[in-house]
């Protein structure tokens, strides 16, 4: 069905669509304040990110913004971030899940090279993330090797296990 909307009022192409003729005449609003409060806050999430909705208001109000703890709460929901804090039932297995055994239950770690390790994690940067690898012996808790990378490929992980092998 070809539809000129050129000859169809308004409310008649906003029926057509779906919408409310309220949506098609809506304008959005830049609020600069706001928009200043979402970037401070998420600095401040970045830098604390255990600080609840009142912290946050309270850092905000001693820096000048016009911001309290419900409206904090509100644009923290907008950002998707939530305070970091242990929360309950976190230790609940999904029963479709694999179990798998642990190996190393009896086993005791009596001297170096027994037993490696390794850990993954991100930092956040101003624009971006970094990634970091660590290889760690358990006995001696040493760092036998690390890498840096701004982009998570194999290669640097694998860069780090095949420098300690050769070191270790």
């Amino acid at each position: 069905m070809d539809v000129n909307f050129t000859l169809l009022t308004i409310s008649r192409q906003t029926e057509l669509l779906g919408i409310s003729r309220s949506s098609y005449y809506y304008v959005p609003i830049r609020n600069p304040e706001k928009e200043q409060i979402l970037k401070r806050l998420d600095e401040i999430y970045t830098e604390h990110p255990f600080l609840g909705s009142r912290r946050m208001s309270i850092m905000l109000k001693q820096e000048g913004f016009n911001a309290g703890r419900l409206k904090v709460r509100s644009l923290m929901e907008t950002l998707g971030i939530r305070t970091i804090y242990p929360k309950k039932n976190t230790t609940i297995p999904n029963k479709a899940h694999k179990k798998y055994p642990y190996l190393l239950r009896d086993l005791k770690i009596t001297h170096s090279n027994q037993v490696w390790s390794t850990d993954i994690t991100y930092i956040r940067l101003k624009r971006g993330f970094i990634y970091l690898i660590a290889i760690i012996d358990w006995h001696s808790r040493k760092i036998l090797s690390w890498r840096v990378s701004n982009t998570m490929d194999v290669s640097f992980c694998t860069e780090a296990l095949q420098e300690a092998i050769e070191n270790y």
